[in-house]
């Protein structure tokens, strides 16, 4: 079974920055990303990132938030700067899209 622990979540005022992280249980061989999911809204995809290190961001988060990736350490990262109101959510870690972290809650206040 997958396994993802996911930290780095708080509350930080507008024009801060956090940075998540999200350790697997193991390495894999596909793309791995943070979605996102604030109340009474859909969870949405906030950046992906593939083994190779390619990666894609939400419009909302471009220039903005960073994902990165650590193959031997199965670790990705979600770096969070300049952060508005409007990013308040939780943040899940996938792999592939399948399997979810817990979630970890991110407010940031005005």
């Amino acid at each position: 079974q997958v396994q993802l622990v996911e930290s780095g979540g708080g509350l930080v005022q507008a024009g801060g920055s956090l940075r998540l992280s999200c350790a697997a249980s193991r390495s894999y061989i596909t793309v791995m990303g943070w979605y996102r999911q604030a109340p009474g809204k859909q969870r949405e995809l906030v950046a992906t990132i593939t083994t190779g290190g390619s990666t894609n961001y939400a419009d909302s988060v471009k220039g903005r938030f960073t994902i990165s990736r650590d193959n031997a350490k199965n670790m990705v990262y979600l770096q969070m700067n300049s952060l508005k109101p409007e990013d308040t959510a939780v943040y899940y870690c996938t792999v592939g899209g399948s399997w979810w972290g817990q979630g970890t809650q991110v407010t940031v206040s005005s």
